[in-house]
Order: C-alpha cells, then sequence, then structure tokens
C-alpha cells in the first residue's frame, strides 16, 4: 500500500468551505421562521462567502485582526481562512466571531475549530474566539467597568436586517457612539465602522436600500464622511442570493476602507445575474456614484454604460416637481389610526378610501366590492384633514410587489368619475397635487404616463434597491416640463389604458430628453 498523498492547500480550504457550507444549510433548515425573523437571519451561502472574502485585503506578513460581526454558521470566517490557506501560508490571523443567537454556538464553535486545524496543515496560525452576546453592546464596551475591543484590520459581515423601532435600545446605543439607524443592518455596519483601524477595511453584504431614503439619511452621512467605498457589486435579481428565503430586497456587496481623508479616488462597479456569471466590471469617478453636491448623499450604482445614459437622459430633464406647482405626499389616513371611520362598503356620508388595491391598470377602480380592506371613510369634522378635495391626482404605491414588473406604479384618479366628492388617501400610496388641491387631468394623466414609462422604471432601479418608493424619492426625481406632460396625457384621450409598448412609444413622442438620448444612441 501506498502513503495517502497529502492534500494541497487547495484542497484543504476547499473542504473547509464545504464543511461549513454543510453545517449553514443544516443550520438554516432547523431554524423556526418566527425566530428567524425576530433576530432577522439570513444565513451567508459558500458563494457569496467566498466572494466577500476575495475583496479583502490580507497583508503577506504580520498578524491580522478580522471580525466577523452575526457570524451565523461561520461562512465568511471559513471564507476568509480559506483564502488564507491559498494565498498567505505565512499569515497570523485573529478571529472573533460575534453571534448572539446561543442556538448556534456549537456549530460555529465547530467551523472555527475547523479553520484553526485546516489553517495548521497548511502553516497558518488562527486564534478564534466565539463573542456571545449582543454584538451592539460588545462593540460599544458593554457595561461602564469594559472597554470597547481592540480595533480591527478587517471586518466581514452580512449583518442581521430587522427595523428598529425608535425606542428600540440597539438604536441608543448605536446613536450615541455613531449614528442614528433605523435597521438592525445599519447599526452593525456603523458599529463595525468605529471598530476599525485606520486603514481598515470593512466588505459587507446588505440590503441596497441604504443607499438613498430619508430614512438612512444619517447613517449614510456617517459612513461617507469616515469610509471610503472601493468596490460596489449588485447581483441583478432579488432571488439569488437567499434564495431560500422571502427577500424583498436587492442585495449589494461592498467594500470600504477606513479613512480620515476628504479626497474621493475611483472606485469599481460590478453587476452580476447570479453566483457563477463573469461580471461586468467598471471603473467610475467617486462623484459619480455620490454626487458632491446631494445634501442626500444619495449613493448612485450604475452597472453598466446603459445605466450611466439613463442617468444623463434623467439629468436633462428640464423641471423639479416645484416647477410643475406641484407637490408629493404620503397618503393621509393611516388606517389603524382611523378605524372607528372606516367602512368596508360605500354607504351614505362616506367618501372613497383609495388603498394600492384600487390601483389597476393605470386607472383608479373603485369600489372593490369584497375586498379585504375598507372601500370608503366617513366625512366628518372629525377626517376633515385627512381629505384631498375633488380633484384629479396622480397616484403611486408606496411599494411594488416582487412579481411586479415596474418599480413605479402609478394610477390617475380623476375627477369626472367621482364627481363632486372628497378623497381619502391610505398611508400606503404617494398622492402627486397641487399644494393640497387637483391638477388639470391631462396633467394628472401625462404624470402618470411618464411615472409608468420604462426609460424612468430604469432609473429608480438604477438607485433604488428596494421595494419601497418614498415620497422623498418622488421628489428628488426630474421632470418633463409641464407642457411635455400635459401634452402627453392629452395624447391618452378618452380611451383606455396603454399598454407598456404604447406607453413607451408615447413618452418617447413627447418627452425630448428622451428624443435626445434616441438621437444620441443612433449617432453612437
Amino acid at each position: 500500500m501506498t502513503a495517502e498523498e497529502p492534500a494541497t492547500t487547495c484542497e484543504v480550504a476547499g473542504r473547509l468551505v464545504d464543511r461549513t457550507e454543510a453545517r449553514r444549510q443544516q443550520s438554516s433548515a432547523g431554524l423556526d421562521p418566527d425566530r428567524r425573523a425576530s433576530l432577522g437571519q439570513y444565513f451567508t451561502p459558500s458563494q457569496v462567502a467566498d466572494f466577500i472574502a476575495a475583496l479583502a485585503n490580507l497583508p503577506e506578513l504580520g498578524c491580522i485582526r478580522v471580525l466577523d460581526p452575526g457570524a451565523g454558521a461561520g461562512s465568511l470566517s471559513a471564507s476568509i481562512v480559506a483564502r488564507l490557506i491559498k494565498e498567505r501560508p505565512h499569515a497570523s490571523v485573529t478571529l472573533v466571531a460575534c453571534e448572539l443567537d446561543e442556538s448556534l454556538h456549537p456549530v460555529l464553535a465547530d467551523t472555527l475549530r475547523d479553520c484553526r486545524e485546516s489553517a495548521a496543515k497548511a502553516g497558518v496560525k488562527v486564534e478564534t474566539v466565539l463573542q456571545p452576546g449582543s454584538f451592539i453592546d460588545w462593540a460599544a464596551g458593554g457595561s461602564l467597568l469594559d472597554t470597547a475591543p481592540e480595533p480591527f484590520d478587517l471586518v466581514v459581515t452580512n449583518p442581521p436586517y430587522k427595523k428598529l423601532r425608535k425606542n428600540a435600545s440597539e438604536r441608543s446605543v448605536v446613536a450615541s457612539h455613531a449614528s442614528d439607524v433605523s435597521n438592525l443592518y445599519t447599526a452593525f455596519l456603523a458599529m463595525s465602522v468605529n471598530l476599525l483601524k485606520p486603514g481598515g477595511q470593512l466588505v459587507a453584504i446588505t440590503p441596497r436600500s441604504f443607499a438613498n431614503g430619508p430614512y438612512f439619511r444619517s447613517f449614510r452621512q456617517f459612513l461617507l464622511d469616515r469610509m471610503h467605498l472601493d468596490r460596489l457589486h449588485v447581483f441583478e435579481s432579488r432571488s439569488t442570493v437567499f434564495g431560500d428565503a422571502d427577500v424583498l430586497q436587492e442585495n449589494v456587496i461592498f467594500s470600504a476602507t477606513r479613512t480620515a481623508s476628504i479626497e474621493r479616488g475611483p472606485l469599481t462597479i460590478s453587476t452580476s445575474a447570479g453566483y457563477d456569471d463573469v461580471p461586468r466590471v467598471r471603473t467610475a469617478p467617486y462623484t459619480e456614484v455620490v454626487h458632491p453636491s446631494d445634501p442626500e448623499q444619495f449613493i448612485h450604482i450604475s452597472g453598466d454604460d446603459g445605466d450611466r445614459e439613463t442617468a444623463a437622459m434623467l439629468a436633462r430633464l428640464p423641471a423639479q416637481l416645484v416647477d410643475l406647482g406641484l407637490k408629493v405626499s404620503t397618503g393621509r389616513v393611516v388606517d389603524f389610526r382611523a378605524k372607528e371611520h372606516l367602512r368596508m362598503d360605500p354607504e351614505p356620508g362616506t367618501v372613497p378610501l383609495i388603498y394600492p388595491l384600487h390601483m389597476r391598470g393605470g386607472r383608479i377602480i373603485w369600489p372593490v366590492p369584497g375586498a379585504r380592506k375598507p372601500n370608503a371613510i366617513v366625512s366628518t369634522e372629525a377626517t376633515s384633514k385627512l381629505m384631498f378635495p375633488s380633484g384629479n391626482y396622480a397616484v403611486v404605491k408606496r411599494m411594488s410587489s416582487k412579481e411586479e414588473p415596474r418599480r413605479v406604479v402609478a394610477s390617475v384618479f380623476e375627477s369626472e368619475d367621482y364627481p363632486g366628492m372628497e378623497i381619502g388617501f391610505e398611508n400606503h400610496v404617494n398622492v402627486f397635487h397641487a399644494n393640497g388641491v387637483g391638477m388639470p387631468v391631462d396633467l394628472a394623466r401625462g404624470l402618470c404616463l411618464w411615472l409608468n414609462s420604462t426609460v424612468l422604471d430604469g432609473f429608480i432601479r438604477r438607485f433604488n434597491g428596494h421595494t419601497q418608493i418614498n415620497a422623498t424619492d418622488l421628489r428628488n426625481l426630474r421632470y418633463p416640463s409641464v407642457a411635455e406632460l400635459t401634452a402627453l396625457g392629452s395624447s391618452l384621450g378618452g380611451g383606455s389604458w396603454p399598454d407598456q409598448e404604447k406607453i413607451d412609444n408615447l413618452v418617447l413622442q413627447h418627452v425630448s430628453a428622451c428624443q435626445t438620448q434616441e438621437g444620441d444612441d443612433t449617432t453612437a
């Protein structure tokens, strides 16, 4: 018999990742769905963990301090160690894995032990620490008698995703140490930034929602003031990364470096449909991604030249909402607060109450018999401040489902369909209005056609990675002129709402910025 050939470093690394992936799948399958939701857990598949590990800057020599907050089964830790085994045989690593869920501690401990033993076979020295309890409390220094952890060279994280109430303890802790945050994942990111050494690196996979919107403004300012974005990668499908969970968010993998410098150099942007696809990669100036004059500090992610052309076209549009004489507001009726005034069906003394369910094919269909939501609200002095007067309005869903082909879904409410009636718009819709009253019908129709266009949808998807369309998002857009929108609406006439191809053709005919883009494309 011949002695068994010793495993190569690539084989050792590969087996470590495979064993960890098996633990992840077993742990994920055994999780109670309610507990998973309460903790915001979405485990990292090995392909994603390897992608994140590949973005890490790992020095050839010296001791590296690595932090894995919200470690779960240890997938990210294992992928980092696997890369060290293959590429940095003389490295020395201290790896701290933080995990709140005690039910995962045994499997995480197995992964960390596997990391140490696999690394030792390749001559890599790996020390591991399983840090139990709340990562946020630990990162903040815990009790008054504790001190904050030593800073790290590298943080790799797939943080938990869960909205935080205003009175959540995590929110107050992070606000006192870093920034106000509205979600647990941004809380993890903010505290991770604080734990980095100067020049340290953060590589994370998160929802894309922090890149825009008012709820993340404070966090964006905190992040961008302290970190230089180096790499942004977007998976085009919402179901690519966490296919075993009901995830509405699009995800972004990003790498950033802790810096005190105000200088910002170019960064790399890449996109792919899935794990195995070759990503499309390009280099972009920093000012294309974060506009220096933008007070919101939105992070614009343009995956390719087509995205850039769409953005340039939108920038050529002549108007902001104020130029149109319009405003946009979230619907005023919060149903659980107005419950005593709601009625399932219209009756004397009530007026229409418009929910997303009433928005069908570009029109408002009301009432909807047998709907699960109320169709009407009582018109009284108590509800008068919740109402809009009779008029024409453009209405946009605040949330789009994963199945809907467009991110922005707009319908026109026409007063002639409901003459003389006040209207209540529920809180899950946004309403375009002329300082609290309706607008000319052709302007309302044209605005809805524009909002439902493919070109606008492409732009929204470019920088809005979640399914919610906030009033702030709509306020920050540029629009065709009043004349263009009115002509666009007038072209519709009184017929049925057009299909998508007809909408896009009408937009091309009446919006000059779109015609310029078409001409540019032809010339090119």
